[in-house]
């Protein structure tokens, strides 16, 4: 029997995941590696972090699976979004990849919405974050020219770890279109983009579907994990995108909340969709389709943080316990989710949580299921938007992350 493998490259750590051709799960191993953060605001990684960690998980699995050399035939990837990898001439990294929750480019952010106003919006269908990936590129132009002038190609992280299997540079619509850089509806890069910020399209990767393969495992890697076969290696897709092919969402019928640190809606959307910038659009790995994602930047966050600063020595059953003793609402008591400011629908970096309508009477059984609700009206936001620019109700909500371990979460 045959063997397919999964590589997750997230934020902390590197997750493969090997299966047999048909789909049951053989075995999981996982590496982990630091964030770096020299400067208040900033977040790298370098890619050879990356590559240590694909490294410990091909091992493991070869020492772990007798047959793991012999079987394997395939390789895809889901990875981190937006972050910036820059190679020069050599397809050597030149500087620390920037990561998608870096927030050093505020001011590079306004240039691009100066620069293009309402452009920006109708090539890409999203506005300037801080996350993304163009302008992490306009902070290297103008804080690090050096660094600049040396690179040849610019890259994604999972894209990075296809490099390094194959010797082969490409990325998938997915990953792309959290970039700034593609015009969503042509699926191609934007030249006027480029241009207006004097980027080579040169340094651009060519473009696949995410079902495309990028090439075959290089000679020198298959002869060290001892592949006996011609191991096929695919495009795979955004962590996102690929999460919610993951849980079938390819209808318009059902919705994805993951929720772990951050949550996220996601909607399917089998045609361009027009949310005004209140929510992110991109390319699906379905080809030819897109989705639609909300995103409360400190869902499960926000209880940690409650939980540490209020609930210290309780577990988070404990802390919870008795949420539904309490009516509906925390009897007037409310939570604003905004602890590191908001994405979806209202773009602020700058804005701050909140407990409203505090009472003598509250208990902390109240601020429990305050902070549930904050967490749960943030996430209905992003839904109730996409319900009612596509006029239809989801039929079914999918969950999935470690909110959805919660029975107290899932219940609201």
């Amino acid at each position: 029997m045959t063997y397919v493998l999964g590589i997750d490259l997230g934020t902390s750590s590197l997750k493969g995941i090997l299966m047999d051709e048909a789909g049951n799960l053989i075995t999981t191993k996982s590496a982990e590696y630091q964030i770096d953060t020299p400067k208040q605001g900033y977040s790298e990684q370098r890619p050879e972090y990356w590559v240590v960690a694909l490294e410990s998980v091909l091992t493991g699995l070869s020492v772990e699976v007798s047959d793991f050399g012999q079987q394997l035939i395939g390789i895809s990837f889901s990875g981190q979004m937006h972050s910036l990898v820059v190679l020069d001439e050599n397809n050597t990294p030149v500087y620390p990849a920037i990561l998608w929750n870096d927030v050093r480019t505020s001011k590079q952010c306004q240039e691009i919405t100066d620069r293009l106003g309402n452009r920006l919006l109708e090539i890409t269908k999203n506005i300037a974050l801080e996350g993304f990936t163009l302008p992490k590129i306009l902070w290297l132009q103008e804080n690090e020219p050096e660094v600049w002038s040396r690179v040849k190609k610019i890259m994604l992280p999972k894209d990075y770890l296809s490099l390094w299997l194959t010797g082969n540079i490409y990325t998938e619509f997915s990953d792309a279109a959290g970039t700034l850089l593609l015009d969503i509806e042509k699926k191609e890069w934007s030249k006027e983009i480029a241009e207006t910020f004097d980027i080579d399209m040169a340094i651009l990767p060519d473009l696949l579907e995410s079902t495309a393969q990028t090439g075959l495992v290089k000679a020198e890697i298959a002869e060290r994990y001892k592949l006996a076969n011609e191991v096929k290696v695919f495009a795979g897709g955004a962590d996102n995108a690929a999460a919610a092919l993951g849980v079938g969402l390819i209808n318009e019928e059902v919705g994805l909340i993951s929720m772990g640190t951050s949550g996220v809606v996601s909607a399917f959307d089998p045609k361009i969709a027009d949310y005004k910038g209140k929510l992110h659009f991109f390319n699906h790995t379905v080809p030819g389709a897109y989705y639609s994602m909300g995103v409360t930047l400190a869902a499960g966050n926000s209880l940690n943080w409650y939980k540490e600063t209020f609930g210290k020595g309780l577990s988070f059953n404990e802390l919870l316990s008795e949420v539904y003793t309490v009516s509906p609402g925390s009897e007037g008591l409310l939570f604003t989710p905004y602890i590191v400011g908001e994405r979806t629908p209202h773009f602020d970096s700058k804005i701050r949580g909140s407990f409203l309508g505090i009472s003598a009477h509250h208990e902390q059984k109240h601020f429990s299921r305050a902070v549930l609700e904050g967490i749960t009206f943030s996430l209905h936001d992003s839904k109730d938007i996409m319900e009612k620019t596509k006029n239809k109700k989801f039929k079914r909500l999918i969950s999935v992350g470690g909110g959805a371990q919660n029975p107290d979460i899932m219940q609201m």
